[in-house]
């Protein structure tokens, strides 16, 4: 009898120890869906990360005074007549009606900013690239001399002057020099002053000048590359240099090739400085104005801040859509 007692006794004591461990793992796992619940608040992660955040508060309050709020200050400004003397009146749809409706120089503008980012844009961006891929093979000695030769450049501030004596329109400029010695030319060509020339010469200047910040993130980038996912391609089929390009290095430096196409985006939408310095503000015929030299010249010149916001948040929307588009087709690299 007493042994049917013991052996009761153990029974009762292993359900007991089986509901008890039950009942932990049910707390565990509710345990665990409350964490993942609250982990995903702000606040929490806020007081998980608390050093973090105050570490970068100072950038966030200088983003958000600098960038973000003057943003949303001009897009409320576009909906109003604002001329800098009188405090701003609503108008509603007013300034956008005539951008698109009544100003056939916006219109021109638009069409050569669009050309400008369409043509200049990818082209610049891979010759980024391609010229990054190629440097990079190179020594790190002969690396640092070819990188500081293409990104010169873009950081040269007397680039325009160089290209004036290039595109001069007189028989001493070094373009119609060169041509007329070789007998391509009879006579010299007004380069920055015929309407049809400006904008090819404007492309050329700015493609030259493109070598800037994304180059250089891809050189960055590049050297991130782990060397071992080249012996593991091969192994997996990998048989040229191309195939690594688009299987391995691309894959690998995503977030260069992200930033380096933010930085070209920019670039080509905000053409400005290239066209007034060479062809001047209003160029003939309109024929090298933008979108940029369109907002300067009314915001800048007839202070007419209503009507510039609205072309500023034009300009910002292209830059956006266009920025959303080519994070998708970044997104299918690789695959």
């Amino acid at each position: 009898m007493s042994e049917d007692v013991k052996t009761k006794a153990e029974n009762e004591a292993a359900k007991a120890e089986a509901r008890a461990k039950r009942d932990a793992e049910a707390r565990e796992v509710v345990d665990s869906d409350e964490i993942a619940r609250r982990s995903n608040k702000l606040s929490y992660r806020i007081k998980r990360s608390k050093a973090c955040y105050v570490m970068m508060a100072p950038y966030f309050v200088l983003f958000f005074a600098f960038t973000v709020l003057p943003v949303v200050v001009s897009i409320a400004l576009s909906f109003t007549y604002f001329n800098m003397l009188e405090w701003p009146t609503f108008n509603g749809w007013g300034n956008y009606i005539k951008l698109f409706l009544e100003d056939d120089i916006f219109l021109i503008s638009l069409k050569n900013t669009l050309i400008f980012a369409v043509v200049t844009g990818p082209i610049s961006y891979v010759l980024c690239l391609l010229f990054a891929w190629i440097i990079n093979e190179f020594s790190p000695k002969i690396r640092t001399i070819l990188t500081l030769i293409f990104y010169a450049p873009s950081i040269c501030g007397n680039a325009y002057m160089v290209w004036q004596l290039i595109l001069s329109s007189d028989r001493y400029g070094y373009l119609n020099g060169i041509l007329i010695s070789l007998g391509i030319l009879d006579e010299q060509k007004l380069w920055m002053q015929d309407a049809k020339l400006i904008l090819p010469c404007l492309i050329v200047v700015q493609l030259w000048l493109s070598l800037g910040t994304g180059f250089l993130s891809f050189i960055a980038g590049l050297q991130t590359v782990d060397k071992s996912l080249y012996e593991a391609a091969a192994i997996d089929g990998v048989k040229n240099r191309w195939q690594e390009l688009w299987y391995v290095t691309l894959p690998a430096m995503k977030p260069q090739l992200m930033f380096g196409a933010v930085m070209q985006i920019t670039q080509s939408f905000a053409v400005a400085d290239i066209s007034i310095q060479l062809a001047g503000n209003p160029s003939v015929n309109y024929a090298g104005a933008t979108v940029v030299t369109h907002l300067l010249d009314y915001g800048s010149t007839r202070f007419d801040m209503g009507y510039a916001s609205a072309i500023a948040t034009v300009l910002f929307l292209l830059m956006v859509g266009t920025n959303k588009l080519v994070q998708k087709l970044l997104r299918r690299v690789g695959e």
